[in-house]
This record gives structure tokens, C-alpha cells and sequence, in this order.
């Protein structure tokens, strides 16, 4: 696909002035930390989507859901591949199957879903979180409907929590619901940030947080208490909750490098 060519692109690059072994680990290692903001903590990764290999996963080869990141882990170590970063990746029915588009590898697994119903899917509006040619976008569902965008990845969720600047209008700033959170959103610089709560937080308040102290003009909401990462070189594996769309951050395993004869 053209954005793993242009992966390949930048790595050559960064090969050319050195960055190699443990220093191109270095610049692809997750750049997580945790942030204030309002009373507020936040755990906030970044990556740029040119250099880091961000796909979302849903079915192994067998055609079974992963279900959790431990399944992802196995299958990664298969294909030789390390899992970096992970996150809970757009809302899904009891079988795990999505509620909305899921494109993996340029096929849609799942189409895009512009219905009406109950719950946070359905607070419009909902939106799309895709990657096409080696950027990342958060995109309005109905815009992205209407611009017949073919993604390499894609996956729906609901409601957006900030579109083209905007708060979505239906948050309210005293809301009396509080839960650990997560989303993505995507910064002026086509950065791809992924946010999980540390703390329970209104929509109103991570909405905030991606606007105002992270700079993403649009922002997606992906859960709410189910919320879950995988950081594994940081020792954090969440296992509470199981999973249906997988947003995940891979780099090949170093292969060890042979002794001095």
C-alpha cells in the first residue's frame, strides 16, 4: 500500500543519517506521559503516523475477534512484529463485531453506519478515525460519507468530541456523568494523539482537553468505561474488559545481531 512505501521512504532516510539499531527504536518508542488539564489527568501518547506503523486490527487469521491485546500480542509475535502501543478502538456489539465502518488493509470489513438509535454511537455526530498515504485523519461521519474516502484503516465511533474547533454541541459543562474515558484526535501538526483518562471525566471535559491543552482541531470519542491501552514497555497491559476493534501501534522485531567470530 502507498503508505507503507512511504514508511519505507522515511525509514531509508532516517537510515542515511544514522538512525539505525537502537536509535531508530528510539524515534518509533511511544511517546507517553501523563497531563493535567482543569483538575483533570490525562495518560497521552503520541506519534506520527509517517514514521510509527499505527493499522487497526479486529480478526486473526482464523476469523476469530482478538478480543483483548493479549490475543493481538501472540498473533504480532507470529509475523514477527512487536506491539508498541494499543488502544481500544471504536464501539462494538456483544458478538465484538463493529457498530460502525472498519477498514483493515484497504477492505471494509464493515460499512459505515449513518443510522439513528440510543447511545453514544448514535450522539451525532459520530465520526471516522482513518488513515490513508501515511497520514492520519478524524473526520465527521457524514463528511466522510460524502467525500467517498478509501482509507487503508479506518474505524467508526461516537460521539466526535470536537469538530473543525468546535465542542459537540450536545456536551454539557455540569454534566453529572463521570467515567474513565478514551479517544483520538489528530493535532495541527497531523500528529495522532491517543488520550485515556486517568481519572472519571465528563464528555465536556476531554472534549476540552483535546481542544484547548492538546491543540487537535478534531477529536473522537472511542469508549467509555470499557476504555483500555496496551503499553507494554511501560508494564501496562489493560484485561479488564473485552474488545472488539484494536487500534495498534507495531514495529518488526529486532532480529539479534550475530557475535564476533
Amino acid at each position: 500500500m502507498v503508505n507503507n512505501k512511504i514508511r519505507s521512504l522515511a525509514a531509508l532516510v532516517l537510515g542515511l543519517f544514522g538512525f539505525t539499531g537502537a536509535a531508530m527504536a528510539d524515534v518509533l518508542a511511544p511517546n507517553c506521559q501523563d497531563e493535567n488539564f482543569l483538575e483533570n489527568a490525562y495518560h497521552v501518547c503520541r506519534f506520527d503516523p509517517l514514521f510509527a506503523d499505527i493499522r487497526i486490527y479486529h480478526k486473526g487469521p482464523d476469523g476469530v475477534a482478538f478480543g483483548n491485546f493479549d490475543a493481538l500480542i501472540a498473533q504480532l509475535t507470529k509475523e514477527s512484529r512487536s506491539l508498541l502501543f494499543a488502544m481500544n478502538g471504536g464501539m462494538y456489539e456483544y458478538d465484538l463485531s463493529p457498530v460502525g465502518l472498519l477498514v483493515t488493509e484497504g477492505v471494509t470489513r464493515a460499512p459505515l453506519n449513518m443510522r439513528s438509535g440510543w447511545g453514544n454511537f448514535f450522539l451525532k455526530p459520530n465520526g471516522v478515525f482513518y488513515l490513508k498515504d501515511g497520514k492520519a485523519f478524524v473526520m465527521e461521519a457524514q463528511r466522510f460519507s460524502e467525500q467517498a474516502i478509501q482509507p487503508d484503516y479506518a474505524t467508526q465511533s461516537g460521539p466526535m468530541l470536537v469538530i473543525d474547533g468546535a465542542i459537540h454541541p450536545s456536551f454539557l459543562p455540569q454534566s453529572d456523568s463521570l467515567k474513565i474515558r478514551n479517544g483520538v484526535g489528530v493535532d495541527r501538526d497531523g500528529q495522532v494523539l491517543f488520550v485515556i483518562s486517568n481519572v472519571p471525566v465528563r464528555f465536556y471535559d476531554m472534549a476540552l482537553f483535546f481542544r484547548d491543552h492538546l491543540a487537535a482541531p478534531n477529536a473522537l470519542f472511542l469508549d467509555g468505561s470499557i476504555s483500555s491501552i496496551a503499553e507494554p514497555q511501560a508494564g501496562r497491559i489493560d484485561r479488564g474488559y473485552p474488545l472488539g476493534p484494536i487500534i495498534a501501534v507495531t514495529a518488526p522485531e529486532e532480529k539479534p545481531q550475530d557475535s564476533a567470530r
